[in-house]
C-alpha cells in the first residue's frame, strides 16, 4: 500500500530519501517516516520532556506547559498545515516531536549556563544536542547507537548550525555551508513550533498571574481576537473568554501560514524536493501577520520571560546547572557508571581526555528533568541527601 501516493511532488518520500546511516530492511506496515515517529515516541529522551520545563519549572504548577506536551501540540499543528499543502505529515510529526530533546533542564536558562560551562570544550546547542539524542545517545537496538532515523528527519531536527559545526556533521550539515534549503516539512516544523509556544506561552502566564489582560490589550493581535470573542459571546469571561481568543490567535496564524505558504509554493513552481532545496525559504507568514506575531514575540519576552518571578528561578537554575558541571568536571567519579565509561581510559593528549568528560559530562546533565537536576545538587550539596 502507497501510504504516500496523494503528496504533492515537492513533499518528501520514503522511496526517494536520503535513508539512513545504518541500512534496515524496510518497513512492512509502515512508512519509513512513521518507523521515525515511532522510535521517538518510544526512546528515553521523549519520555524525559514530561519533566523539563517550558518557561515554569516543573514544580510551580501542574497545568503549565513541559517540553512533552509543548511537542504535542506543536506536532498536532504542524500535521494540520502539512495535510492542507500536502506536506508529508508522517516527517513533520517526527521532527515536532523530536525538536526539543536535547533541551536541558530548566529551559533556556538551562543551555545558556551549559553553553557557558561548556565554552572551552567546544560549546552546548539543543538542536546539535537533539541530534547527538537520536544519533548516538539512544540505547534502544543492538545494531547501532541512537534510533538511526532517516536523513530527512535528522535533517528537521537541526534548525540552526554554526560552519564549524556543519563542517563535523559531513552530509548533514553541507546545506549550511552550501546556503541551501532543508525540506519544506522541516521549514513548516520550524514556523509551527513558533505559533505553538507563543500563543501558549500566553495561556501559561496568565493561568501564573504573572501576565494580565489588561497588558496583553497592549498587542493588537490578541486585542482584536479578544474583542471578536466579546462580539460573539456577550459576557464571556475568565478561562473561557482567554481560550476562545487564543485558539481564533492560532487558527489566524495557520491559516496565513497555509495561504502565504502555498503561494510561495506556487510561484517558484518547485517540481521536487531537490528544488525545494534550491529555492528561497518558502514556508513562510504574509508580512503583516510577520509584524504582528513579532510584536508578540516582543511582548512575551519583555513582559513574561524577564518578569522578575521567573528571573529569580532561572538564577536559580543556571545556579544549579554551574555547580553540577564543576562537580562533576573537578571529580568525575561523582558520575553513574554509564557516565564514566571511557573516562579513564582515554589516552592521548590531556585537552582530548578533558573534552571527552566535559561533553559526558554535559550529556548527563542536558538528559536530566528539571525535578532531577534539583536533587541531583541536593545530593551533591547537602549533607541530609544522599
Amino acid at each position: 500500500m502507497d501510504f504516500e501516493a496523494n503528496l504533492a511532488p515537492y513533499a518528501a518520500r520514503s522511496a526517494v530519501s536520503r535513508g539512513r546511516r545504518f541500512a534496515e530492511p524496510a518497513p512492512a506496515s509502515r512508512t519509513e517516516f512513521q518507523r521515525d515517529r515511532d522510535r521517538i515516541i518510544h526512546s528515553t529522551a521523549f519520555r524525559r520532556l514530561e519533566y523539563k520545563t517550558q518557561v515554569f519549572v516543573n514544580h510551580e504548577g501542574d497545568l503549565f506547559r513541559t517540553r512533552l506536551t509543548h511537542s504535542i501540540e506543536v506536532a498536532q499543528i504542524a500535521r494540520s498545515i502539512a495535510r492542507n499543502l500536502r506536506l508529508n505529515e508522517d516527517l513533520v510529526e517526527a521532527i515536532s516531536l523530536a525538536h526539543d530533546l536535547g533541551h536541558t533542564p530548566f529551559g533556556h536558562a538551562g543551555q545558556e549556563a551549559l553553553n557557558a560551562c561548556m565554552h572551552d570544550y567546544g560549546g552546548f546547542e539543543h538542536n546539535l544536542q537533539s541530534l547527538r539524542v537520536v544519533d548516538k545517545l539512544e540505547e534502544h537496538y543492538g545494531a547501532f547507537d541512537g534510533l538511526n532515523l532517516m536523513f530527512e528527519t535528522r535533517e528537521g531536527i537541526l534548525k540552526h548550525c554554526s560552519a564549524a559545526n556543519a563542517r563535523m556533521l559531513g552530509d548533514l550539515g553541507q546545506r549550511f555551508l552550501d546556503k541551501k534549503q532543508p525540506t519544506l516539512e522541516a521549514q513548516l516544523a520550524n514556523l509551527a513550533d513558533e505559533i505553538a509556544y507563543n500563543n501558549h506561552d500566553i495561556d501559561d502566564g496568565l493561568r501564573s498571574g504573572l501576565l494580565t489582560t489588561a497588558q496583553l490589550d497592549e498587542v493588537d493581535f490578541y486585542a482584536r481576537h479578544r474583542r471578536e470573542v466579546e462580539r460573539v459571546y456577550p459576557g464571556i469571561a475568565g478561562r473561557r473568554a482567554i481560550h476562545e481568543t487564543i485558539r481564533r490567535m492560532i487558527n489566524a496564524l495557520i491559516v496565513d501560514l497555509i495561504d502565504t505558504s502555498g503561494q510561495r509554493v506556487s510561484a517558484a513552481q518547485v517540481k521536487s524536493v531537490e528544488d525545494v532545496r534550491n529555492a528561497p525559504p518558502m514556508i513562510a507568514f504574509s508580512e503583516s501577520m510577520d509584524r504582528e506575531a513579532s510584536q508578540l514575540k516582543r511582548f512575551l519576552r519583555q513582559n513574561l520571560y524577564q518578569h522578575y518571578q521567573v528571573n529569580r528561578m532561572t538564577s536559580k537554575a543556571r545556579r544549579i546547572i554551574r555547580e553540577l558541571f564543576d562537580a562533576f568536571m573537578g571529580e568525575p567519579r561523582l558520575l553513574p557508571p554509564d557516565y564514566q565509561i571511557g573516562l579513564r581510559d582515554t589516552h592521548g593528549a590531556d585537552s582530548e581526555r578533558v573534552r571527552l568528560q566535559a561533553r559526558k559530562v554535559a550529556d548527563y546533565i542536558a538528559g536530566m528533568t528539571d525535578r532531577y537536576a534539583m536533587r541531583e545538587h541536593r545530593r551533591l550539596f547537602t549533607v541530609e541527601e544522599i
